[in-house]
């Protein structure tokens, strides 16, 4: 294949790429993905009410005085 005719291969396979991708992104708004972005990065903020989480703690804060 030279460089003319490679352009035959690679379009289809992009054009291909590009509708899966499409296809993909509509998928994930129609199942709800983008409805909560920000509950799992505010879960971090609020981990400290678990009873090993405040015991872990406790000992490291012990340790250090």
């Amino acid at each position: 294949m030279n460089g003319d005719t490679i352009w035959y291969l690679i379009l289809p396979i992009a054009l291909i790429l590009l509708v899966v991708a499409i296809a993909v992104f509509f998928w994930s708004v129609r199942s709800n993905q983008f409805e909560d972005l920000d509950r799992q990065g505010n879960n971090i903020l609020f981990d400290d009410d678990q009873e090993a989480h405040r015991r872990a703690q406790d000992s490291d804060n012990d340790r250090s005085a």
